[in-house]
């Protein structure tokens, strides 16, 4: 009691926040260590909760490659590709850059002895229609030519396979990719013939997701690159989720300092050119750095990560965050003589209006189950509080002496009387004209939905990765079978059932390569068939080669039992396929059909016409999916901007009656505003604008609120503390609209322009009666 009373209630508030920052900063620190970041574009998106097996697909696929780096050269001669890809190598070692050679050799030669016991039971669909009716004495010759040599390189003995048929069931599985062994390399033909590939394949050490700015696996491939051009031209190429992955840390690290240390900078140039004192500066900085930190700690507490994206969005709260300190010092500029702890007791009820406004805005982002979005709301929503906290509960406790301001803060605060306040004939007249203004720049939206404003790969990588999979025939990640059925069998079934399909009807579908796991784990059924088949070929076969030597040749057992599916998962024979047994799921099992070589949208609604004919079997198409989600998205996000801004309304009608449409119609007007502009600039108009108008409703009403809240000599400096938000707000937006990322240019130039909008009109919409209660 004696302590309490010695230090009183304020300084109580004081020494606990002090507390909490002190364990955030322990967390921060904690943290650092081993940052938890995302840079997946598929997390930032909405969760369809229809689909979670195509979820589970997407994550599968995309661990399967996520250390594996292809690098492409290509030459006009295959000497040429083979130089160069010596000089790449030999560049890429001496690096030291965490890229190691990946050594698939030993897992051909696993392969083999893995699959050799079931040799019999493995056949083509071209084997199968041959040996229904087989031409006996056509195979049997056959069989003598590979037995005196005439057809060499087979995968096993002559006996254990007189008819070849491993030899080309193997050369099927080798057509999963066009990339062929030779000569200690893997070779791509140009399919124009212009160009010979020397294929290499790298497995990254180390983690992509680093902030400190560097490109180490970039940047010791450019230098391969220059290395191997030293041999005479060469084309290179580059593909990989580390890529990716690497170049979106690299630019996340530049656009958050960029917008981070720029906005901080503005802040304190704009807090100094008001002030023109280091304590008003270093106040609202500690205010922005505790509450920086403390989203940075309860997102990570929340979702066990952050991703790159959140963190470039946060980076903008430094513009946000600093309107509670700008505030409390202007008003200790209007209000020189009073004491600092009831100076903020009179404060707080419009402050805290202005942090409930501002945080609506940022939660509504939470009610759309858009993981990106959750965390940026978070992220956003609690910097902002622990910034409230600390101006509330340092800043009278710490800020000691006079305060004489700038005489051009001065002259702000009096310009206010300058600017008309609207009434009547005039304030009817101005709405008409920028109404009529707004419609016709609404009227030239144009909506887009597309998933690829979310990506902000470097151009000239999706290039690459483009031109890499076209070359390799690599299958898409993104449209493929879902394939579903009660027992592994059934599942293996169902992919033979559609590739039966797809094989039968090729008029319709083109001319598509599956690959599944059935592929390289017929069903027990097939099997049972496949066995049957060759062993009665074979036989025959067997007794008149056995006739033409004079011998008696018996053909060797095999294992009986079916190959099962656990056993080829558990087996290095899997790597290739393994990541599209997607395995129990929903009480069922699944896997993923791959396609490659899919041309075009029309082959793409023929396969999904074809594929849905087979029980069991689902068309996945992600990106059509996700752009088709962010469309909904975006038109429920239209009614919930109407929902909130009469939410806003009436939290604002509460505190000042009927004149809180003065506080709200200015945001509003600006909303309507912002949409015209984006009109007449031919900005598409996508989910992220309308996000963007949602968090306008929330920080824009601050500008009518601290305008109300304050009325005759006060509403001055009231004005001054608006102009000062309002600038540090936009120019941090403004920077956000400098990102590469499409999703974040359209969400920061919508802030920006319609942050200058409220501020422009919130004066003309100020009330002059002294108790704004009574209006």
């Amino acid at each position: 009691m004696r302590l309490s009373a010695r230090l009183g209630t304020p300084q109580w508030l004081a020494l606990a926040w002090l507390l909490v920052v002190a364990a955030i900063g322990w967390h921060q620190w904690q943290f650092w260590q081993a940052p938890r970041l995302d840079t997946d574009v598929f997390a930032l998106l909405p969760q369809d909760d229809k689909a979670p097996v195509a979820q589970r697909a997407m994550r599968q696929l995309g661990e399967q490659g996520e250390r594996r780096v292809v690098v492409m050269l290509g030459a006009p001669d295959w000497r040429g590709a083979q130089d160069a890809a010596a000089r790449f190598d030999a560049s890429v070692a001496a690096a030291h850059a965490g890229l190691r050679r990946a050594n698939d050799g030993s897992v051909a030669t696993q392969s083999l002895d893995f699959y050799r016991p079931w040799r019999d039971a493995l056949l083509t669909d071209g084997q199968r229609e041959e040996l229904r009716k087989p031409d006996t004495s056509t195979l049997a010759a056959q069989a003598l030519e590979r037995l005196h040599g005439l057809n060499t390189g087979q995968p096993t003995a002559w006996l254990a396979d007189p008819l070849g048929l491993w030899t080309d069931w193997w050369s099927q599985r080798g057509g999963l990719t066009a990339a062929r062994p030779r000569d200690g390399l893997l070779w791509v033909a140009d399919p124009d013939g212009k160009r010979d590939w020397a294929v290499l394949l790298y497995e990254t050490e180390g983690s992509a997701f680093r902030l400190d700015g560097e490109r180490r696996w970039g940047d010791a491939l450019d230098a391969a690159g220059r290395a191997a051009a030293e041999a005479g031209p060469v084309t290179l190429l580059r593909a990989g989720v580390p890529l990716h992955a690497e170049a979106g840390a690299a630019q996340g690290n530049r656009e958050m300092n960029t917008i981070g240390w720029g906005s901080l900078a503005a802040v304190i140039a704009l807090v100094w050119w008001a002030f023109r004192a280091l304590r008003p500066v270093a106040l609202i900085a500690v205010s922005l750095l505790v509450g920086c930190a403390a989203a940075l700690s309860v997102t990570v507490w929340v979702f066990g990560q952050v991703h790159l994206l959140t963190l470039v969005f946060g980076a903008s709260l430094v513009g946000v965050a600093e309107d509670f300190g700008i505030h409390y010092f202007t008003s200790r500029l209007a209000s020189p003589g009073t004491a600092r702890w009831p100076l903020m007791k009179h404060l707080l009820p419009g402050l805290a209006l202005a942090l409930l406004t501002s945080v609506l805005g940022y939660l509504v982002l939470a009610v759309v189950p858009f993981p990106g979005l959750r965390q940026m709301a978070v992220f956003s929503s609690v910097g902002l509080v622990a910034a409230f906290l600390t101006a509330v509960c340092w800043f009278p406790a710490l800020d000691r002496g006079t305060l004489r301001g700038s005489r051009m803060a001065s002259a702000v605060a009096a310009n206010l009387a300058r600017w008309p306040a609207l009434k009547g004939r005039r304030l009817w007249a101005l709405l008409a004209v920028f109404t009529l203004l707004c419609a016709w720049g609404v009227s030239r939206l144009q909506a887009n939905d597309d998933l690829r404003q979310l990506q902000s790969s470097p151009p000239e990588l999706i290039k690459d990765q483009i031109e890499v999979s076209r070359l390799l025939q690599i299958p898409s990640p993104a449209q493929f079978f879902v394939v579903r059925g009660a027992t592994p069998e059934a599942v293996l079934q169902r992919e033979e059932a559609l590739k039966d399909k797809l094989r039968s009807d090729p008029a319709k579908a083109g001319k598509p390569a599956l690959s599944a796991v059935s592929d390289w784990v017929p069903s027990a059924a097939r099997q049972a068939e496949n066995r049957r088949l060759s062993s009665e070929a074979e036989q025959q076969v067997l007794r008149k080669v056995s006739q033409a030597l004079g011998e008696d040749l018996q053909r060797p057992a095999f294992n009986p039992a079916p190959l099962e599916l656990q056993a080829w998962l558990a087996s290095p024979a899997s790597a290739a396929a393994r990541a599209q047994w997607l395995g129990p799921i929903d009480g069922g099992y699944a896997s993923a059909v791959l396609i490659r070589g899919l041309a075009n949208r029309a082959q793409a609604e023929a396969l999904h016409t074809l594929g849905e004919q087979v029980e069991g079997v689902h068309w996945v198409d992600r990106a059509g999916d996700m752009s088709g989600l962010l469309g909904r998205f975006r038109v429920t996000m239209g009614w919930l901007l109407l929902v909130g801004h009469v939410v806003v309304w009436s939290a604002m009608a509460l505190r000042f009656g009927r004149s809180a449409w003065r506080a709200w119609l200015p945001t509003a007007l600006a909303s309507l505003g912002c949409l015209a502009a984006l009109g007449w600039l031919g900005e598409p108009f996508q989910l992220f604008n309308l996000l963007a108008l949602m968090l306008l409703l929330g920080m824009g009403v601050d500008y009518g609120i601290f305008l109300l809240e304050h009325q005759g000599e006060d509403q001055g400096h009231a004005w001054l503390a608006v102009l000062l938000g309002a600038l540090s707000t936009g120019l941090s937006f403004g920077l956000l609209a400098l990102s590469a990322t499409p999703a974040l240019h359209a969400f920061g130039l919508t802030l920006l322009i319609g942050l200058a909008l409220v501020c422009l009109l919130a004066p003309l919409f100020r009330l002059h009666q002294p108790n704004p209660r009574q209006a």
